[in-house]
């Protein structure tokens, strides 16, 4: 692997892991992604490390667990990260499109930032005017917004999904593709290259373009399972979550405790098709990077940063532990066989993304909890994590739970309610729909019992290992 080779980190925000035609989901239509499946490495088993936007990206561009660096949900202040490590390595480091840094325009460690953030910005500094924002106003246009959405007449049956219906180029993800290829093709060749590219889509309101939704119109896509069983059996915080969904409406979902087949199946043709949108903007990217020469040595990334229930359980967005949220794509890939084809299974965390990178360039990632990735992509002994952990902090959405916390293996998942006398187990070997809550049964006493073990262990663990380190990303 030759020495600082170009990074290209592309993210999208809410994404679930059947989103890619090529990892096994035949209903999708995602030509670009399924490229880099089959010709990178693709981590089958990603899991994330905070069940919202803010928690999951501040893990990941930190290297450690939220809890070490203080930031367990959204709303939280943060903005230190290892890109500015990847600067004095000498990478010009460009932002475009969300990082969902808090504030939304602290530099982050980059030299350059085109920020745009969520489609709809009602709680966390709706007053904040970003790139996409200026070009709508530039251009005599207003943003479609909740504010607008509540005027519609089929607002509170329409769960959050509606058509784009400004121009296509003023879409946000269109948007942000454009202005990849902008910057690429106006600004200087610079070698080596840190760019990361943030998609806002598919998080909602899910809102394609007509001639996107379209192709989904007939498309087999499996709907959300809502058994009443299910839904009895889940913990007092995740049924309170369910009925807040109903009762506000977070980023224009007016969500209902009992949708029709319908709505489900338009909401999802609505959120593939944003994923398909995407993929034609990556693309183009990958076709600019190529005509300049970048991809001649550069190190390509696709992941998200969680996915998105989309009615399974009887939840919509986040906020909970369930496989829809918290596993997710990882894709590494470059154009010259640096990084072989294959599917690597074992179990692997968003936030060891830092840490292969270091490790790539010869840096010293020994601090950070996160593990390196690239001994699995060249092909040499690597050890997969045993059990992967996801944490998630009261706010003003996930209300009733002060805390969250899973502890997953292969063969079960254990969330931890804190303070509270329920919460969830589930036997993922024999029952990997998450569909049986075994809290009460024996075998479910008995995967409690040895996750808490697990669970006490690695707070252990990584109090130990971050002490040093203790601080150096956490806002004063």
């Amino acid at each position: 692997m030759a020495n600082h080779p170009n990074i290209i980190l592309i993210m999208t925000d809410q994404q679930r892991y059947d989103s890619i035609a090529a990892s096994g989901y035949p209903y999708m239509k995602t030509p670009t992604l399924d490229r880099l499946h089959k010709e990178g490495s693709s981590f089958s088993n990603c899991f994330i490390t905070g069940a919202a936007c803010v928690p999951s990206r501040a893990s990941l561009f930190s290297g450690f667990y939220p809890h070490s660096i203080g930031v367990m949900r959204n709303g939280i202040h943060w903005s230190k990260t290892w890109v500015g490590d990847l600067k004095e390595k000498g990478y010009r480091c460009v932002n475009i499109g969300k990082m969902h840094v808090y504030p939304f325009d602290k530099p982050a460690g980059f030299d350059e930032r085109y920020i745009v953030e969520n489609k709809d910005r009602f709680l966390e500094a709706k007053n904040y005017f970003d790139e996409w924002d200026k070009a709508l106003a530039a251009n005599g246009l207003v943003k479609q917004q909740r504010a607008l959405y509540r005027k519609r007449s089929d607002y509170k049956h329409a769960l959050g999904a509606f058509h784009w219906e400004l121009p296509e180029r003023f879409h946000s993800d269109m948007f942000i593709g454009d202005m990849a290829n902008w910057w690429l093709r106006s600004y200087p060749k610079t070698e080596p290259l840190f760019l990361q590219i943030g998609f806002v889509g598919p998080h909602p309101p899910y809102d394609p373009t007509p001639p996107y939704h379209e192709m989904y119109r007939d498309a087999k896509i499996p709907m959300p399972r809502m058994l009443p069983s299910d839904l009895e059996g889940q913990p007092r915080a995740l049924k309170v979550l369910r009925q807040h969904h109903a009762d506000i409406d977070h980023d224009s979902i007016v969500w209902s405790m009992n949708p029709s087949p319908e709505q489900l199946k338009r909401l999802k043709e609505h959120y593939y098709a944003n994923v398909t949108m995407i993929d034609a903007k990556i693309e183009s990217i990958m076709q600019t990077l190529n005509e300049l020469g970048y991809l001649d040595n550069s190190i390509v990334i696709f992941t998200t940063d969680h996915g998105d229930s989309l009615g399974d359980h009887g939840h919509i967005q986040k906020w909970n532990m369930y496989e829809e949220v918290v596993h997710v794509p990882l894709i590494f890939w470059s154009k010259d066989e640096k990084i072989p084809a294959q599917e690597v299974k074992g179990m692997c965390q968003l936030h060891d993304i830092g840490p292969t990178l270091f490790e790539m360039l010869g840096m010293d990632h020994s601090q950070m909890e996160g593990r390196s990735l690239l001994p699995a992509l060249q092909k040499k002994e690597w050890q997969p994590y045993s059990h992967v952990f996801c944490e998630e902090e009261r706010d003003s959405i996930m209300t009733d739970a002060k805390l969250q916390t899973m502890v997953r293996s292969e063969d079960w998942k254990f969330v931890h309610f804190l303070e509270e006398t329920d919460g969830q187990v589930y036997d993922l070997k024999n029952d990997p729909a998450e569909e049986v809550n075994l809290w009460q049964d024996a075998l479910g006493k008995k995967i409690r019992q040895e996750a808490m073990e697990v669970l006490c262990e690695w707070h252990l663990q990584s109090n130990l290992q971050t002490q040093a380190a203790r601080g150096s990303f956490i806002d004063p």
